[in-house]
C-alpha cells in the first residue's frame, strides 16, 4: 500500500482553506482600535454586502453560525410573541430549540428527513395563525443536503409589515442564488467556515430596515449578540468587543478572492460539483436521499443495503485520507455526505468519486470501476461544451 496518504476535507463546514487567506493572516497583526483595521474591516463589510448580495448592513461576530441564530431570535423578540418555523432536518430543529429557550412560542412545520419544507403549508399558517413576529428557516438544509424555496416564502413574509424573515444560509450563500433585497429577507446569517474558505469562528448577518425597526422595539434579554449595537460599532469601523483579528484578516482577503472570481461563479461551481456527484451516484448504483430540491451545497447519498455508511466513511478516511460526514441522529449509518461549497476544483471531485468506487467495491457492493467518475466528466462536458 502508498505510505502517504494526504487528508482531504469534503465535509460542508469546515471547508478546505484558501492558502492566500491563510496566509495573510499569520504576516499581519493588527490591533483592532487602529485606523489601518477600521479601513481594513470597512472594506470586509463592503465585500460581505457583495457575497451575500445586498445592500442592507452587516454584522459580524467572533462566534459560530449558532451565535447569529441565536442572536436573530434575541433582537426581534418580545415575552409573549411568536414565531413560525420550517424545519427540514437538524439545523431546522435548532430554530426551534433556540426559541424554546428563550421560551417563545412557535408553530412548527416540518417535512420528513430528504423533503423540503412544504411552503404552501407556512403560508397557509400566516394567513390564518397569526400574528408571527419572525418566520425562521434554512436556506439549505445541511444535514439532508435539501434546498427549501426561500424566495417564495420570502415574498409572502415581505407583505406583512410586523414579521420579519430570518434565512439561516450558512451552508447557503456561496452555493446558492439568493436575493435577500428582492425577496423580502430581513435576516440573512452565514459563517466563516462554510464557502469563504477560512476557519470556524465568524458569524455574519445582514440586517433589513424593517428588522432594524423591529429591533428597536424588541424586550428579549441580550448582551454580546446585540445586533443594533454592532451595527452601530461596525457602521464605524470597529466591534463592539475584542474581534478575531487574524480571522477578520482571514476574511478581508477570501472575500477579495470571491469578489475577482465572482459570486456567480463560486454558485456555479458549487452547482456543477452537485449536478455531477448525483449523476455519480446514479451510475454507481446509489440513491440520493435528498428526493426533492437537492442543495448546490452537498449530495446526500444513502448507503446501499447491507452496508452501514459509517463503515464508507471509515474506510474512506483510512485508505485515502478523505474525509465525509456520516447521517446526523437517525440518518446515522444510512447515509453520508460529500460537499462542495468553498474551495473545491472539479479534480477533486473525481479524486473523491474514485475512493468511493473503491471503498464500495471492498464493501461488496457491485461496482464498475470509473463508471461514477465517468458520469461526472459527462456533466462536466455538458457544461464546458
Amino acid at each position: 500500500m502508498p505510505g502517504i496518504v494526504k487528508e482531504r476535507l469534503f465535509t460542508p463546514g469546515p471547508t478546505p482553506l484558501l492558502l492566500e487567506a491563510q496566509l495573510r493572516a499569520l504576516t499581519m497583526t493588527l490591533h483592532h482600535r487602529t485606523d489601518a483595521f477600521r479601513q481594513l474591516m470597512r472594506e470586509t463589510l463592503d465585500n460581505l454586502r457583495y457575497y451575500f448580495n445586498t445592500k442592507n448592513d452587516i454584522v459580524v461576530f467572533s462566534s459560530s453560525g449558532t451565535g447569529a441564530m441565536e442572536g436573530a431570535l434575541s433582537n426581534l423578540l418580545s415575552p409573549g410573541e411568536r414565531v413560525l418555523i420550517g424545519t427540514a432536518g437538524k439545523f431546522g430543529e435548532r430554530w426551534v430549540e433556540l426559541a424554546k429557550a428563550y421560551s417563545i412560542e412557535t408553530v412548527v412545520v416540518e417535512a420528513p428527513y430528504g423533503h423540503p419544507v412544504p411552503i404552501d403549508q407556512m403560508k397557509k399558517y400566516l394567513e390564518t395563525s397569526g400574528p408571527f413576529r419572525a418566520v425562521l428557516i434554512q436556506a439549505t438544509e445541511s444535514s439532508t443536503g435539501v434546498r427549501n424555496d426561500v424566495e417564495t416564502l420570502g415574498k409572502a413574509v415581505a407583505q406583512m409589515p410586523d414579521c420579519c424573515f430570518v434565512v439561516d444560509a450558512i451552508t447557503g450563500l456561496g452555493t446558492t442564488d439568493l436575493r435577500p433585497d428582492e425577496w423580502g429577507i430581513d435576516i440573512m446569517i452565514g459563517g466563516s467556515q462554510k464557502a469563504t474558505m477560512i476557519p470556524p469562528g465568524l458569524a455574519f448577518a445582514s440586517i433589513s430596515e424593517k428588522a432594524a425597526r423591529t429591533m428597536e422595539k424588541s424586550k428579549l434579554p441580550r448582551y454580546y449578540f446585540d445586533y443594533t449595537k454592532e451595527r452601530k460599532s461596525l457602521a464605524k469601523g470597529e466591534s463592539s468587543y475584542t474581534p478575531a483579528t487574524s480571522l477578520v484578516v482571514c476574511l478581508h482577503g477570501a472575500l477579495n478572492y470571491i469578489k475577482e472570481l465572482g459570486r456567480e461563479n463560486l454558485i456555479a461551481n458549487a452547482a456543477l460539483l452537485a449536478e455531477a456527484t448525483r449523476e455519480a451516484s446514479l451510475a454507481l448504483g446509489l440513491t440520493n436521499f435528498a428526493v426533492s430540491s437537492p442543495a448546490n451545497a452537498m449530495t446526500s447519498i444513502n448507503a446501499p443495503a447491507g452496508i452501514e455508511s459509517t463503515k464508507i466513511v471509515k474506510a474512506l478516511k483510512s485508505q485515502f485520507g478523505v474525509i465525509l460526514t456520516d447521517g446526523q441522529g437517525s440518518m446515522k449509518g444510512h447515509m453520508f455526505r460529500i460537499a462542495h461549497l468553498g474551495y473545491y476544483d472539479f479534480l477533486d471531485l473525481v479524486a473523491v468519486l474514485g475512493a468511493l468506487e473503491i471503498v464500495l467495491q471492498k464493501a461488496g457492493h457491485k461496482v464498475e470501476l470509473g463508471s461514477g467518475v465517468r458520469a461526472a466528466q459527462n456533466v462536466y462536458l455538458r457544461h464546458s461544451s
